[in-house]
């Protein structure tokens, strides 16, 4: 891989059943081509479930991958981001038992990216200002941050694993 293809992001598992952490870390194993043993702590917002995040480094595309993974399990809540790389947009995926998952481009500083073309899908279907509002909330993403934010919130100051790919 050269630099040039190269990019980075954090995967955040807010919530898993501590019987599906092996899966949750062969997925990721898996899907970065190394192994990885991620170090799980206690998540205040779910007793009984565990939190873990880590940094990878990895192509253009990997953090889609790893959602895609991820998913495999619907009883986790996570979030997968992909810095912007030579070319390409980044990323964010969020996945939340009761909506499923999300993705949305992002900028350079990481605000989500919405595009001309959906803002004007939005404004053509949109019967006024409180539907045109909505169609907002949803290209934001605002139901998926609702769900994790009481998850997330209970992960600050949780440790970081760094990943890196000699390559």
């Amino acid at each position: 891989m050269s630099t040039r293809d190269s990019t980075s992001g954090v995967v955040y598992v807010h919530s898993s059943p501590s019987a599906v952490c092996p899966h949750v870390e062969w997925a990721i194993s898996g899907t970065l081509g190394e192994r990885v043993d991620l170090r799980w702590a206690a998540q205040p917002a779910a007793p009984g479930q565990v939190r873990a995040e880590f940094a990878w480094t990895g192509e253009a595309g990997t953090g889609g991958k790893l959602a895609s993974a991820l998913r495999a399990w619907p009883m986790l809540r996570f979030e997968v981001t992909e810095e912007p790389s030579h070319g390409v947009d980044g990323e964010r995926f969020c996945f939340a038992p009761a909506l499923g998952l999300w993705r949305a481009r992002t900028s350079a500083n990481g605000d989500i990216v919405v595009s001309e073309d959906q803002l004007r899908t939005l404004a053509a279907r949109s019967r006024g200002g409180e539907s045109f509002a909505h169609g907002v909330d949803e290209a934001l993403g605002r139901a998926w941050d609702d769900a994790l934010e009481p998850f997330r919130r209970a992960g600050d100051g949780a440790p970081v694993t760094w990943l890196h790919r000699v390559g």
